[in-house]
């Protein structure tokens, strides 16, 4: 359930008319529900309050600050996979010891910065990755806590694009070599190895691949206890489904009574790392129509919004939704393509859709867009991004301003010989 609905012929975000949104930021941008936001994070927490988990919300699904301060002071703590994640985390202000550091291929610098902030646990992918975090631990003298990443071989039945529990992926150790780590801990000191980590995968909408593998997990974890080697933190990771379009994903609690069973048997505090379940339903993407093309084969809504603000489409063949934000009385539906600027015959927002026909200036809302939506927007084609709204009952707050073609150059710059009059001479 999201809070995007009419209210007559107005699509609403909780009290507030999108289009008049619009008339003040512009199109294509971003609105966030504050009440969607909440209502999804306190779903999944009360249906595992019985054990308490430490809920990180994963930024890579959507870093806004604002955002982030919302579920932080609901006592959210963030996932991180980027030293630039790990700066937007402290910059708004929550506990270093509420962040988790997952990613393959933390760098040096990155693995420096977060040792200083002395977060709560580096997921580990890689034996060297774990001798490089032990010897910058050593050199700033730190003992970080880690958490090793387990492959466990699991197929998430979800786009291969974000299937990460698979033999064949690059995330994670297999059981034999994890286990290994732990056995042989001491040879790590100062680096302590206190947890297991898993994330098979993203829109997960069964619960059967979790089961599996938090079965495999529970007996890695039993096995080694018999062992004298005791795991008290166990992360296992997000990839939640939710509704794009017909799917029929496990509620919070049904996957709650799913797993719980499994996870009471396991002495460890439990970590999770929800992303699009808490964000993608809370945001949409409302872009203009600017013209309807009707060609002898197809009829194209072109819009001002395309795959460098929207990429999932394009990307992964993603669904999502499209809904008018001034609703017409029932008229033909026709099956058409609605379509951005960018100059990529890939660049589309739905394809083969029925929709009622728009015209020029109509405006049209992009459903299940608060996941992965901005966070992967770029500047292809020099386009600026577009704005970010949070809505808070009737009230609307810029979290994110519009960018200017300014923007577009900022950083960028011309060498001396080239900004010289007339000169056509080249640099050796």
């Amino acid at each position: 359930m999201h809070d995007f609905k009419y209210r007559g012929r107005k699509l609403c975000c909780e009290r507030l008319d999108l289009a008049s949104i619009a008339e003040r930021v512009g199109t294509p941008f971003y609105c966030y529900s504050q009440k969607s936001l909440l209502d999804h994070f306190n779903k999944l927490k009360r249906a595992f309050r019985s054990i308490s988990p430490l809920i990180c919300f994963s930024m890579k699904a959507n870093s806004n600050l604002a955002v982030l301060k919302l579920l932080t002071r609901q006592g959210a703590g963030l996932d991180v996979v980027s030293g630039g994640e790990l700066y937007k985390a402290r910059r708004v202000g929550v506990p270093a010891r509420r962040i988790v550091y997952a990613s393959v291929g933390k760098t040096e610098a990155e693995i420096v910065y977060a040792l200083k902030e002395d977060i709560l646990l580096f997921n580990v992918e890689s034996v060297p990755e774990l001798e490089l975090i032990q010897r910058l631990a050593r050199r700033l003298k730190k003992r970080p806590r880690v958490s090793v990443r387990l492959n466990v071989e699991v197929d998430p039945r979800t786009h291969r694009y974000i299937a990460t529990g698979v033999s064949t992926s690059k995330f994670g150790l297999d059981l034999k070599s994890a286990r290994g780590l732990f056995l042989n801990s001491r040879h790590y000191v100062p680096a302590e190895l206190v947890g297991v980590h898993i994330h098979i995968g993203s829109q997960i909408t069964s619960g059967s691949p979790y089961a599996q593998a938090l079965r495999r997990v529970a007996s890695f974890v039993k096995d080694l206890k018999k062992r004298g080697v005791h795991i008290p933190w166990l992360n296992v990771g997000g990839g939640l489904g939710i509704i794009y379009h017909d799917e029929r994903p496990q509620t919070a609690h049904a996957f709650a009574r799913r797993v719980l069973p499994l996870l009471k048997t396991l002495p460890a505090r439990l970590i999770m790392e929800p992303g699009r379940f808490i964000a993608g339903p809370s945001g949409v993407l409302v872009t203009r129509v600017t013209t309807v093309k009707k060609t002898p084969r197809k009829t194209f809504i072109i819009v001002d919004g395309g795959m460098s603000d929207l990429l999932r489409p394009s990307l992964y063949g993603a669904y999502h939704s499209i809904w008018p934000v001034r609703r017409s009385s029932n008229g033909p539906r026709v099956e058409c393509d609605v379509v951005g600027p960018i100059c990529e015959s890939g660049d589309f927002l739905a394809r083969d859709r029925k929709l009622a026909l728009p015209g020029s200036g109509d405006l049209l809302s992009v459903l299940g867009a608060g996941a992965y939506g901005f966070v992967m927007a770029s500047n292809y084609n020099s386009r600026p991004r577009p704005p970010e709204v949070l809505v808070n009952g009737s009230r609307m707050y810029v979290v994110r301003r519009r960018e200017t073609y300014r923007d577009l150059v900022r950083g960028e710059s011309i060498p001396a010989y080239l900004r010289e009059a007339g000169s056509g001479k080249r640099e050796a």
